[in-house]
């Protein structure tokens, strides 16, 4: 496979300073055979079908609150940024936009302020490929997330999936590859180099850079994806407790959390359509066949119910509304079986942050903790799993099962510490009956928030756009 990034020739490399309002430093190299294009619509001449079908996920504009709907998370999230804000994804088309927006990137005012890391870019745009190839791993990820704003402007697309320099792309052919050198790292651990792949696999990977569980590590926070022991559930369970990392640490329980992504891939791998060789595209992707009888593949990305005869048909007997009652029979069961995991996550945090208050030690919250960041672990992993309900609906019950138990095992523990601290009465629960409610017994300053957001948005983000579009005209 062709790669797509090149290290620049450090000895030619100057100290540049940016015309942004942060006036971050850049590495200028000796330049590179040809530039990555990371503006979709650079492509729209070459392969219009494809472009104008990209650009119609701008219809999937409808923001959902997930959150609003289900406050609990808020609870399980407490201390970490999605206690925050958490949307349900939209269309590719908003990936930046959408990032920008939420107050888990909070509100920098200058390249070193914020909460977040450089690589919260990394599934959004096509720019985290180009300026990987420009700078180097390093050279990207070091820093906050504010550090090249100006950088990242166009929403995931065409040099996300495909080399947009080769030959073959520039002629109409597909040209699939990995935009990101940490992802083929990642192939290569589970022993599935991209270029040994199948095209079918291919397919499903270049999907799966995105769509796929990871973590931040190192001094630069750089992304990994915790595959050394294998891809299911309790593999990355074992990964991550073997070198005893950590997102961040529970507000109320202390418990040392796993926050999980959006881990489709694996739960794709291993539910019946990745077992069954039915690969993303399939389902999300659908061929077309226009008037003059030429092909090609639909990239507005989407609820394949809306193009059923291109998608499950191929495949499935029933009719759309027969195979529609059994998804949502599923779904009804996944979302059953994930709210009462939460509910007994959720009393068991603040159980533990009871035990807490009475006086526990850290020798006797330890094994209660871990029960804690297992069950939670493994809920999120089932719930934050895109379409798991369609994917691998038994893998979501599975899993959201063995949170349960775990869930279960903690607060068996927590009710005999609690009598041994002289606590027999039930731990009072706060009103958390809405998104707001639960983030005010959290004591989350909302207001600030939601002002300071804004006011970075009004201010910082126009000036990053003016900057991506001056740096963009030089390119043609």
């Amino acid at each position: 496979m062709k790669k797509l990034h090149w290290i620049p020739n450090s000895a030619a490399a100057l100290l540049l300073a940016t015309s942004s309002i942060f006036s971050v430093a850049s590495f200028a190299a000796s330049e590179p055979t040809e530039r990555i294009d990371s503006r979709n619509d650079a492509y729209e001449q070459n392969h219009p079908d494809q472009y104008e079908s990209w650009k119609a996920t701008s219809e999937s504009e409808h923001i959902e609150d997930a959150l609003a709907e289900d406050p609990n998370m808020v609870i399980l999230w407490a201390g970490y940024g999605f206690a925050k804000d958490y949307n349900k994804a939209r269309g590719h088309f908003y990936a930046v936009d959408d990032v920008r927006q939420t107050l888990r990137t909070g509100a920098p005012k200058d390249a070193n302020s914020g909460p977040m890391p450089m690589a919260c870019w990394s599934c959004k745009s096509p720019d985290v490929g180009r300026v990987i190839d420009e700078r180097g791993e390093d050279g990207y990820f070091e820093g906050k997330w504010a550090r090249l704003g100006e950088e990242i402007a166009n929403p995931i697309g065409c040099a996300d999936c495909h080399d947009t320099r080769s030959e073959g792309f520039k002629k109409g052919e597909p040209a699939l590859a990995l935009a990101k050198p940490y992802v083929e790292r990642a192939f290569e651990a589970i022993d599935k180099p991209f270029e040994k792949q199948s095209r079918l696999d291919q397919q499903a990977s270049v999907c799966g850079q995105c769509h796929v569980e990871y973590y931040f590590t190192g001094p630069n926070k750089s992304v990994k994806f915790p595959w050394d022991r294998g891809t299911t559930v309790g593999e990355m369970e074992e990964y991550y407790d073997a070198i005893n990392f950590k997102d961040w640490t529970h507000k109320v329980s202390k418990a040392p959390m796993l926050k999980a992504q959006h881990p489709g891939y694996e739960t794709w791998r291993d539910g019946i359509h990745g077992k069954n060789k039915v690969a993303c595209v399939d389902c999300h992707m659908p061929k077309v066949t226009k008037e003059d009888g030429t092909v090609y593949t639909d990239h507005k990305v989407g609820n394949p119910f809306d193009r059923f005869e291109d998608t499950c048909a191929n495949c499935h007997t029933q009719s759309k509304d027969q195979l529609r009652e059994i998804v949502s029979s599923r779904k009804a069961q996944v979302l059953n079986m994930k709210l009462t995991a939460e509910k007994q996550i959720v009393a068991a945090h603040f159980e533990a942050g009871a035990a807490w208050d009475a006086g526990a030690t850290e020798a006797e919250m330890k094994p209660i903790l871990q029960d804690i960041r297992h069950a939670q672990w493994r809920w999120d992993y089932a719930i934050a799993s895109h379409g798991v309900h369609m994917h691998a609906p038994e893998v979501a019950l599975e899993v959201l099962g063995t949170a349960v138990d775990r869930a279960a095992d903690a607060r068996t523990k927590l009710v005999r510490l609690l009598a041994k601290k002289g606590i027999t009465e039930p731990v009072e629960i706060p009103d958390i009956s809405t998104k707001l409610k639960a983030q005010q017994a959290l004591g989350m300053d909302m207001d600030t928030m939601n002002s300071e957001k804004q006011d970075f948005l009004k201010t910082v983000v126009p000036e990053w756009e003016k900057a991506a579009e001056k740096r963009e005209a030089t390119y043609d």
